[in-house]
C-alpha cells in the first residue's frame, strides 16, 4: 500500500512527496555529515544520544518542511528546485567524500574561482556514478511525479505544527547549543542542499561588498633612483615540509640547495584557500576589506610592475595596460615547444623584459600553478618525474600514498628549477640590485588524516594546509636579511616597499625582513 503512493502510475499527495524527497536527501547525501557527529561527540552519553536522534529528527523534519512550502507555493518551481538540489548534491557530496572538503563560504569562493582547465581535471568515472545514481535517476522521478496540493487549511495546520514541533525540538537539545555553535561552521559545511545554498548567497553578499569600491593607502614615494628589481612568485598549493630545503628527507631542492645568498623561513598562510591566500601576499596587513594591492600601489607610484601568471584568483589588478600576462599571450612568444604548456612559460622573455624597462624600480609578480592537484602529475615536463611511481588518477583515495607523494614532490623539483632559472636570470642584471622571493598561497594535505587538496576552514586545517615556504634570494652587494623565525604572508607587502626604497606612512618596518 504504502510502495503504491509512491509510484508514477498514480497521484501523490505533497506531504507523500516532500517527506520522500526529504527522506531520499537524508539518504543519499548525509553520511558525511553523520561521520564528522560520531567523530566529534561522545555520543555514547546521554546528551550525545539525544543530540543525534534531535539531528537525524531536525534534518528529516526541516528539510521536509522547506520542500513542502516551495512545492506548494508552485509545483513547477518546486520541482526545479528539488532536480536542481539533487544534482548538485550529487556533485558535491562526491568531493566531500572524495577530498574530504567542507562547503562552506571559502570553498564556494574556489569553486566560483576556477577555470575550465582546473575543473575538467576533476571529472572521474566515479563522479559520474555519483551523478547518474543520486542526481539524474532520482530528477527524472520528480518530473515524472503527478502531485496533488493541500488545501490552504491543511497546509497552515501542517505548517504551524512543524514550526511548533522544531521550536520545541530546538529548546530540548539547550544543553547542547555550545556542541553545535562550536562546530556549525562543519556541520553547515555538510548539510545539503543548505551548505552551498546558503554559503553561495554569503560568498556574493560578500564580494559584492568587497567589489563596492577599492580602498587608496595613503601616497608613497620613491626614495631614490637606484636600479632595483623584485621578482615576486606566487606558489600555488606549495607546502613547506615537502622541501629539502625544510628539511625534508627527499632531495626535492637539488638547485636551490647548492646557491648562494638564499634564506628560508618558516611561515604559515592566512587562508588555505587561493583567493585569500594570494590577496594576504599582496596586502599590507591581514582584513576583510579590500585595500588598494602591492602591484597597484606601486603602480600608481611609478614602479614598473609586471603580472606574470598561469593562475587565477587574484584581487582587482590595476597596472599599466600590456602589462598583466596571461599563459596564452606569454605562450605567443615562448621559444620552448616542449614546455609552453607548463609554468616555464612564465619565464619567457623575462629578462628581456625588465632590460625594456624605463623605470629605475621594477616589481614583477609570477603566479604559478605548479602544485595544484588533484592532476599533480600533470603538471611537470617528463625529465622532471624524478619520484616514481606516480598517482595519475584525479581520484587521490584510489592512490597509494607514496604514488600520491611522488606525484607532488615533483611539483617541488619543478618548482626548485623554476626558481633557479628566475635567479640565474637577476644575476646577469649586473646594473640592478635584485631580489626573488617565493611565497605560497597555501599549503596542501596529501592523504593526511584522509584529507586531500586544501580549503579546510584554517580554525581546523591541520598544518599540511597552512604551513607554507617562504625562500628569499637577494644578489650580491644588495641587502642583508634579518634573523627572523616565523613570518607571515603579509611580510611580503613591506619587505618589497623597503628593498624597492619606498617611502610609505603604511610601512611597517617589523613587518620587513630585510636590513638596512
Amino acid at each position: 500500500m504504502l510502495l503504491q503512493k509512491f509510484t508514477l502510475k498514480n497521484n501523490i499527495k505533497i506531504t507523500h512527496f516532500a517527506v520522500l524527497m526529504s527522506f531520499l536527501n537524508f539518504l543519499f547525501f548525509h553520511l558525511p555529515f553523520f561521520n564528522f557527529v560520531f567523530d566529534n561527540l561522545e555520543y555514547e552519553s546521554t546528551n550525545g544520544i539525544i543530540l543525534v536522534i534531535s539531528l537525524v529528527i531536525a534534518m528529516l523534519v526541516a528539510n521536509f518542511f522547506v520542500f513542502y512550502l516551495i512545492l506548494s507555493l508552485s509545483r513547477r518551481l518546486g520541482k526545479a528546485l528539488l532536480i536542481l538540489f539533487f544534482l548538485i548534491n550529487s556533485v558535491a557530496v562526491y568531493f566531500v567524500n572524495t577530498y574530504g572538503v567542507i562547503i562552506d563560504e571559502s570553498m564556494i569562493g574556489n569553486v566560483f574561482n576556477t577555470n575550465y582547465d582546473e575543473s575538467s581535471s576533476f571529472f572521474s568515472l566515479k563522479m559520474i556514478i555519483y551523478l547518474v545514481l543520486l542526481g539524474i535517476i532520482p530528477s527524472i522521478y520528480i518530473i515524472k511525479a503527478k502531485i496533488v496540493k493541500d488545501s490552504l487549511k491543511r497546509f497552515s495546520i501542517t505548517s504551524l505544527s512543524i514550526l511548533v514541533f522544531l521550536g520545541i525540538l530546538v529548546f530540548a537539545n539547550a544543553s547542547n547549543w555550545l556542541w553545535i555553535d562550536k562546530n556549525s561552521k562543519q556541520l553547515g559545511g555538510l548539510a545539503m542542499p543548505w551548505s552551498y545554498s546558503i554559503n553561495t548567497a554569503l560568498f556574493f553578499i560578500h564580494k559584492n561588498k568587497e567589489n563596492e569600491k577599492e580602498i587608496l593607502l595613503p601616497d608613497a614615494k620613491i626614495k631614490n633612483h637606484e636600479k632595483s628589481v623584485v621578482v615576486l612568485v606566487i606558489g600555488e598549493s606549495a607546502r613547506s615540509q615537502n622541501f629539502s630545503l625544510y628539511g625534508y628527507e627527499k632531495d626535492t631542492n637539488p638547485l636551490l640547495s647548492k646557491e648562494q645568498n638564499l634564506y628560508h623561513f618558516n611561515a604559515t598562510s592566512c587562508a588555505t584557500y587561493t583567493t585569500a591566500g594570494v590577496k594576504c601576499i599582496l596586502e599590507h596587513k591581514n582584513t576583510g576589506k579590500l585595500y588598494e594591492i602591492l602591484p597597484n600601489y606601486l603602480n600608481r607610484t611609478g614602479v614598473d610592475v609586471v603580472w606574470r601568471t598561469t593562475n587565477w584568483g587574484e584581487p582587482p589588478v590595476h597596472i599599466e595596460d600590456g602589462k598583466y600576462l596571461k599563459k596564452e599571450k606569454l605562450q605567443e612568444n615562448c621559444m620552448s615547444d616542449e614546455n609552453c604548456d607548463y609554468d616555464e612559460v612564465l619565464l619567457s622573455g623575462l629578462k628581456e623584459q625588465i632590460l625594456a624597462s624605463n623605470k629605475d624600480k621594477i616589481l614583477i609578480i609570477i603566479h604559478t600553478s605548479t602544485s595544484h592537484g588533484p592532476t599533480y602529475s600533470k603538471k611537470y615536463p617528463s625529465k622532471f618525474e624524478v619520484f616514481k611511481p606516480v598517482c595519475n588518477s584525479v581520484e587521490l583515495g584510489n592512490c597509494s600514498q607514496e604514488e600520491l607523494i611522488n606525484a607532488y614532490d615533483n611539483t617541488i623539483v619543478y618548482t626548485d628549477y623554476i626558481l633557479y632559472s628566475i635567479i640565474e636570470d637577476l644575476k646577469s642584471l649586473k646594473d640592478y640590485k635584485s631580489t626573488m622571493l617565493f611565497v605560497s598561497d597555501h599549503g596542501e594535505s596529501l592523504g593526511e588524516k584522509n584529507l586531500y587538496m586544501h580549503g579546510l576552514p584554517k580554525s581546523i586545517a591541520p598544518k599540511e594546509q597552512y604551513d607554507i615556504p617562504f625562500i628569499v634570494w637577494v644578489s650580491d652587494g644588495s641587502k642583508q636579511l634579518k634573523k627572523e623565525n616565523d613570518l607571515s604572508q603579509n611580510h611580503v607587502f613591506h619587505s618589497v616597499l623597503n628593498f624597492l626604497d619606498i617611502e610609505s606612512p603604511i610601512y611597517d618596518e617589523e613587518m620587513n625582513i630585510f636590513k638596512d
